[in-house]
């Protein structure tokens, strides 16, 4: 088994929240598997919006505009997979999180290496219908097919609310088990 570089991208600002939790019990199997695992939990990064600039590695840096996605960037330009994990926030994906999602385009812009990578999603929700996951699923698979990346897997879970909620489901094993997938 080659070990692998993950990044490993959070948007939810609960420690102790659903989507942590499955984020932890993957990236506990993934290092279980040897691979070497970078995370970032966006929610207490300093990170803005994309200003559509398109002043891209002009400065040397992703983004003009200095903030902490510039420590994230040569990240995933390094990796062999990134993982996105986050809750469902008004059936979209959270603002926290966005911002990252939405710079990617820096890479897009500079004219970088980017394709080729495997790509995972994590989520969950308050409501027990799947098609309120669809508001982050959907922006994500069309991320990974633009930036040319493999989606191998994606965890779903509805049904969840309070912390804590997701050990009444099987979110973390199959958390767990993505690992396997990569």
């Amino acid at each position: 088994m080659m070990s692998k570089k993950i990044v490993v991208l959070t948007g939810s600002p609960r420690k102790a929240g659903n989507s942590f939790a499955m984020t932890d019990a993957f990236v506990k199997a993934a290092e279980a598997k040897g691979h070497t695992v970078t995370r970032f939990d966006t929610s207490f990064m300093k990170i803005g919006f994309c200003h559509a600039c398109e002043t891209c590695y002009k400065k040397g840096k992703a983004c003009s505009f200095d903030d902490e996605f510039n420590t994230i960037a040569p990240a995933i330009l390094d990796a062999d997979a990134v993982v996105f994990s986050m809750p469902v926030y008004w059936y979209s994906i959270p603002a926290q999180i966005k911002g990252v999602i939405d710079r990617l385009f820096s890479l897009v812009v500079g004219g970088k290496d980017y394709a080729g990578k495997e790509c995972a999603l994590i989520t969950c929700c308050e409501e027990e219908d799947m098609s309120v996951m669809d508001g982050v699923r959907i922006p994500m698979e069309r991320t990974a097919a633009l930036l040319q990346w493999n989606m191998v897997g994606e965890v779903l879970v509805p049904g969840v609310l309070e912390a804590g909620a997701i050990e009444k489901t099987d979110g973390c094993a199959q958390a767990a088990a993505l690992a396997e997938k990569m």
